[in-house]
């Protein structure tokens, strides 16, 4: 059978192992006759993954003269990855505060209270917050195999978020069920007439 080749992020944690385990500093050419020999790299994708690299902060280079050199040591992987996580850590701390924001918004809400484009703004932040945290679940999917324990951190915060938006969830599902015993709403009507999708539910 034909053998699979390196996907892109295999190429990538490949190089960095060249760096890695050699603690030296090289130029292109060096680059591009250690990783086919031993990282089983491409010659032709070196330069396109040693960018890559450098764009993201993990490889450093500088030129000298005229040749442009490149290294990374473990201790800046470290750095990069603490600020990556710090940085999700701040977003989920800002979709938190946007949820409770909503919360007290929904509890102040009136029903019978022709308020449909509100309801809607509303429902629209709530798709947007859970789009964020899909993309955020993906961003630590990404650094699974960098360090267990930021991992384990992320996803633990990643946990609160999720029992947010299940609270939010839960507040309309109540308001529901109370417009229903209070004025006999059908809960289809309650549906239409805020903007509730029929299919709302909480999140696995």
């Amino acid at each position: 059978s034909k053998k699979k080749g390196l996907s892109f992020e295999e190429k990538r944690a490949r190089m960095m192992e060249i760096f890695f385990e050699t603690k030296d500093v090289f130029q292109l050419k060096d680059i591009e006759k250690i990783a086919p020999k031993e990282k089983g790299i491409t010659s032709m994708s070196v330069k396109e993954i040693l960018q890559s690299l450098v764009d993201d902060g993990m490889v450093d280079t500088d030129r000298i003269g005229t040749s442009n050199y490149f290294w990374a040591f473990p201790s800046k992987a470290l750095h990069v990855r603490k600020r990556k996580l710090e940085d999700l850590e701040s977003q989920f701390a800002e979709s938190s505060q946007k949820k409770e924001a909503l919360q007290k918004s929904i509890e102040k809400s009136k029903i019978g209270r022709e308020d449909t484009a509100e309801r809607a703004a509303l429902m629209k932040e709530l798709a947007a917050l859970r789009q964020k945290k899909e993309q955020l679940r993906a961003e630590i999917d990404k650094y699974r195999e960098c360090d267990p324990d930021v991992v384990e951190e992320m996803r633990q915060t990643n946990q609160v978020a999720k029992e947010a938006a299940n609270r939010w969830t839960d507040n309309i599902f109540s308001i529901k069920s109370w417009a229903k015993r209070k004025f006999g709403f059908e809960e289809s009507r309650i549906d239409k007439g805020f903007g509730i999708p029929e299919d709302l539910d909480y999140i696995d």
